[in-house]
């Protein structure tokens, strides 16, 4: 490298024909670029005097623990969930089976209801032809009573007829003796 007129020639000042005539500023020494280093070497001694990497690890420690915690909360939260998704599924089979059971039985108290009614109503037909029955034999035991009576006195009626033409004055009396006599006769 050459220099000139306190400015070092490069590559790149030697390809540029402007900074060979203008000549590159320099102070205490150092060109641009050596300042910039030097500057970030102060600013980073800087950040660690002032412990900067410390307070970042321990913010960044504080946030991992915190999203930790999150984590465990939300993975209790899940557990907690699953649970009870488990004991409402339980829960709900068991209401099926339930319900499955009172169906069955209401079907089964259904049968007997109906098989009882079945069983009333011909009970209740058999009474009621019975009762139809008996009215019957009673309407024909008055019909025959009510003939009997009739007949009855029909014939008595026809027997006084004949006994009034056919009996006189002495008849009467022969017939009223054999009657007092045959009282005498009968048991009581």
């Amino acid at each position: 490298m050459a220099e000139i007129a306190g400015t070092q020639l490069n590559a790149t000042t030697l390809a540029d024909p402007e900074m060979i005539e203008h000549g590159e500023m320099t102070a205490l020494g150092l060109p641009p670029g050596g300042w910039v280093a030097l500057s970030m070497i102060v600013v980073i001694a800087i950040i660690l005097w002032k412990k900067v990497p410390a307070a970042i690890a321990a913010s960044l420690d504080k946030k991992i623990a915190g999203i930790r915690t999150q984590l465990d909360e939300a993975s209790r939260l899940r557990a907690e969930a699953e649970a009870l998704k488990a004991e409402y599924e339980s829960k709900a089979s068991a209401a099926a089976g339930e319900a499955a059971s009172i169906v069955s039985h209401a079907y089964a108290e259904a049968a007997a209801i109906v098989d009882k009614a079945k069983a009333d109503a011909e009970t209740l037909i058999a009474r009621r032809g019975k009762m139809a029955e008996d009215k019957i034999a009673a309407a024909e035991r008055g019909a025959v009573a009510e003939l009997r009576a009739k007949a009855a006195s029909a014939a008595a009626a026809a027997a006084a007829q004949i006994i009034g033409e056919k009996l006189d004055a002495g008849s009467d009396k022969a017939l009223v003796d054999r009657t007092i006599a045959s009282l005498g006769q009968r048991p009581n």
